[in-house]
Order: structure tokens, then sequence, then C-alpha cells
């Protein structure tokens, strides 16, 4: 790898780890740039994927208070997000990566349907209508264990295992409409369960280049394991600090141009 390439991706990935902890998405910082350095798409989202479950280790650990408080409720989602994750990660070794090209845009343009338009949908299924720009803090709870809000978090897994981009912020869109919470509150469990989902992807492409010889590009995988620990970290801090109408506003700018990059 070139110097000047490898100096990139390192600056990338440390905005890849910021973004994740604030919205998500960050792939769509990372991903290009293997992309354009000439690796192979499916080789890049293995790569891309192993290296930036460090971000999320980076941003979950920033958010690890804001988790321990709604641990109780968090059970069915975590095995939504694991079965989910490692569905996804298989279906990606053995389906062309040019599928992408038809599902991607669904998934964004739903996405921005539920975070431009939460309020009303969440008062049409008789839920509390959030405020965006005001957080008590307080752990949301059981809602997180309604079987639609599951079931949805884990559809929206098998994406994560599959392709990673957009990922969180679909998370955040099904979450905050599914909890009648605002963006801000449910961004702690986003991150949480995002490195369940990371970590078991991860898992899956390792196993199947010792297994099945699926390429990986090892030392991208460490500059952005490196850059997104510290993006991570960095990211939680500032996501804590941010207004939940500036994150709501992140939100659309990011799904947006992962939508644009899809037509591009």
């Amino acid at each position: 790898m070139e110097p000047l390439s490898g100096a990139l991706l390192f600056a990338m990935g440390i905005m890849a780890g910021i973004i994740n902890s604030a919205v998500g998405s960050g792939s769509l910082l990372t991903l290009p740039v293997l992309l354009a350095m000439g690796v192979p798409p499916g080789m890049a989202v293995r790569t891309n994927t192993i290296g930036l479950m460090f971000a999320s280790v980076g941003s979950a650990w920033g958010f690890r208070k804001e988790v321990r408080a709604e641990m109780p409720y968090l059970k069915p989602l975590i095995a939504a997000a694991i079965i989910g994750a490692a569905c996804g990660s298989l279906l990606l070794l053995f389906t062309p990566t040019r599928a992408l090209n038809f599902v991607i845009p669904i998934l964004i343009i739903v996405a921005l349907i539920l975070v431009l338009f939460q309020k009303r949908i969440v008062a049409l299924i008789g839920g509390n209508v959030p405020d965006e720009n005001y957080d008590d803090g307080s752990p949301v709870g059981e809602p997180y264990k309604r079987p639609g809000l599951v079931g949805a978090m884990g559809l929206a897994s098998v994406y994560g295992g599959f392709f990673t981009a957009a990922q969180g912020v679909i998370y955040m869109a099904i979450m905050g409409v599914g909890t009648g919470r605002s963006f801000k509150a449910v961004n702690p469990v986003k991150n949480f369960l995002s490195l369940f989902v990371n970590a078991v992807a991860a898992l899956v492409y390792v196993i199947a280049y010792f297994v099945m010889g699926s390429e990986i590009l090892w030392i991208g995988v460490l500059i952005l394991a490196v850059g997104g620990v510290i993006g991570g970290l960095v990211g939680a801090r500032i996501a804590k600090r941010v207004s939940n109408t500036f994150l709501k506003g992140l939100i659309v700018v990011v799904a947006v141009t992962a939508l644009i990059r899809q037509f591009v």
C-alpha cells in the first residue's frame, strides 16, 4: 500500500469512527477509499467491516454508562443482532456484490422516511411522540422488548452484516420510531448493537479467509482499526453534546449522501 493511500485511509478511519458514534454510516467514507485503491468490492467490504469493528468498540465504550442502564431490556435485541448479522455476512460470501445496487437505495429511502416523519409515525401507532430538543437521560426500557422492534432490528442486522453502510441510520430510524424516544436517547444502544453486528460479521469473514480463501487486505484492517478506535472514542464525546435537532439533521445528510452514492 502506498504511504499516501495509507494516510488517507487512516484519516477516513478516524472520521468514520466519529460519524459512527454520532450517527452511523462511517463506511461511506472508508469504502470509497478502499475501492479507489483498486481493492475488489467483496474484499473491500470484508476489510472495511473487520477494521471498523474496532471503531464500534470505541463507540460502545464511550457510551458504556448509558448502555448499562438499558442492559436489562436488551437481550432480545442482542440476539436479533447476532443472528441477523451472521445471516447477512454469510449472504455476502455467496451473493454477487452487484445485488447491493438494488437493495441499498430501498433501505436508505425507508430509513429517511422513518427519520423525517418519526413523530407522525409514532403518533399513528399510538406511541409517545418524542421531543427532538429534549432528553431527560432516563432509560428507554421496556419498548426495546417489543416484538415488532426486535423483528425490524433483526432484519436491519441482516443488512448490517451484509454491507454495513447506512446501518447506523437504519438502526436509529427503527429505534426512534419503535420506542418513541429521541435519536439521542437511542444512540448509545445503536452503538452497542452495532458492535455485535460488526463483531459477528468480522468473525464470519475471518473464518471464511482461512476456510474458503476469501481475501482480506490485512494492512487496511490494521490502519482502519487504529483510526477507528481513535474516532470512536472522540465521536462518543461529541455525540453526547450535540442537540437532537442537529443529530437528526446529520442523519438526513448522511442518508442522502449514501443514497446519492448509489446512483453516481
